[in-house]
């Protein structure tokens, strides 16, 4: 949004299709090595659980014991989880909120594991095949914090971790305790996004790389989100008057106009100013996908059940 043009005109053309080498590969080992083992943990956002499951991946692993893990629920809405976790008991799936950065929910998760295989390595046992491991595939797409979980439930800094789509690059073998292995995996995306939902959901929480989508048409429809959803806890964030917010919206112009008017009283309010007092658009927008991220804008969920 640089300049009026792009202030009226503000469109989406995120028919993303995209298929990265590494992923494609990625996807032929998972199928390989899922034969190696006796469960599937597929780690998401709780903040958006569907967008963030990659439907290739949960075709691949339908027939295998399964256990969801909706990571970062620290940074989703409280009433909004327990919602989720219902909504995926109702598709047969077992569901346990976690949050990586602390350790909530990850003793559950064990516990939970040693549940489900419980009777088959009694049968182990009863074979003469005392020893035997519980061997768990964790799965994901990039950004999810599958490698924060691995570490967080391993106890230690096994995972490379860092706050980038795509950063797990290999196969691993994980020690968890006498009765548990994890095989880590790569993140991996899916070859095409089928809604703008979608891409604009991976977007605001990460999953998409900035380069793959402009940042400033992100925010925008982050900024949206929010005054549709969230306009109280944007408005305290930010200190903006709800009255102020209310009438801009009112204004008897394009929506595209309104929204951009508050993203930009939102750069004033915070210092994103450039010289000659233009408001720096890209810091804007990276400031409020940023505060998004962290969760300082507040415990908020995109995506309902």
């Amino acid at each position: 949004m640089k300049n009026n043009e792009n202030k009226e005109k503000i469109q989406s053309q995120m028919n993303i299709n995209w298929y990265p080498g590494h992923m494609a590969k990625t996807k032929r080992q998972i199928i390989e090595d899922l034969k190696l083992v006796d469960l599937v943990v597929e780690v998401l956002d709780a903040r958006i659980p569907i967008s963030s499951q990659n439907p290739e991946i949960r075709k691949i692993v339908n027939n295998k014991k399964k256990i969801v893990i909706l990571n970062k629920c620290d940074l989703s809405d409280e009433e909004d989880n327990k919602k989720w976790v219902e909504f995926f008991i109702q598709q047969s799936s077992k569901a346990l909120l976690v949050d990586s950065n602390t350790g909530k929910g990850i003793n559950n998760v064990i516990k939970q594991i040693q549940v489900i295989m419980a009777d088959e390595m009694k049968s182990y046992v009863d074979k003469g095949r005392k020893g035997k491991k519980i061997r768990v595939m964790i799965v994901g797409i990039p950004n999810v914090g599958k490698s924060s979980f691995i570490n967080r439930i391993a106890k230690r800094s096994k995972a490379e971790v860092a706050n980038k789509p795509g950063v797990t690059k290999k196969k691993q073998w994980i020690h968890v305790n006498d009765e548990i292995e994890l095989m880590d995996t790569p993140g991996v995306l899916w070859p095409k996004f089928e809604s703008e939902e979608v891409a604009l959901n991976l977007a605001f929480t990460g999953t998409i790389k900035d380069n793959i989508l402009e940042i400033t048409e992100i925010a925008y429809h982050l900024t949206k989100f929010l005054l549709e959803n969230y306009r109280k806890k944007l408005c305290e964030r930010y200190k903006l008057d709800e009255n102020y917010v209310e009438e801009t919206l009112n204004q008897e112009q394009p929506e595209n106009n309104n929204i951009y008017e508050i993203m930009i009283e939102i750069g004033k309010k915070r210092g994103c100013i450039m010289s000659g007092g233009r408001i720096d658009e890209e810091k804007t927008s990276r400031l409020i996908l940023d505060e998004f991220k962290n969760g300082k804008l507040g415990k908020m969920t995109i995506e309902q059940p």
